[in-house]
This record gives C-alpha cells, structure tokens and sequence, in this order.
C-alpha cells in the first residue's frame, strides 16, 4: 500500500530544493531524500530532473 501525502501538490520551496541539492551531492537515494522531506519519490525525482540533479537508485 502506498504512503498518503498530505502536501499534495504542494510546490517546492527555495529551501526544501537547497535540502535536495546538499542531499543529492552527498550521494543519498531518492527515497531517503523522500522520506526527509516528506514528499514522495516520484515528485523527488521530477524535481531533480529539472534541478539537474544526479541522484543514485536505492539497491
């Protein structure tokens, strides 16, 4: 079952995308990088891709 979010389709903010950045150069995955900012994979993921951000696959 999937998690419930309760900011859908909440825009991202200055600081939630400066936390994404810092997470991503330090080489977390997208679900830790989820879990900390309370949003979920997929919208980490589409907001990476416009951010030009690499971030690794959980394995």
């Amino acid at each position: 079952m999937a998690k419930k979010f309760e900011r859908h389709r909440q825009a991202w903010t200055a600081e939630e995308i400066s936390k994404l950045h810092f997470m991503a150069n330090k080489g977390m995955s997208r679900k830790a990088i989820a879990t900390a900012l309370t949003r979920s994979e997929e919208s980490v993921k589409k907001q990476a891709k416009i951010e030009k951000l690499k971030i690794t696959k959980a394995r």
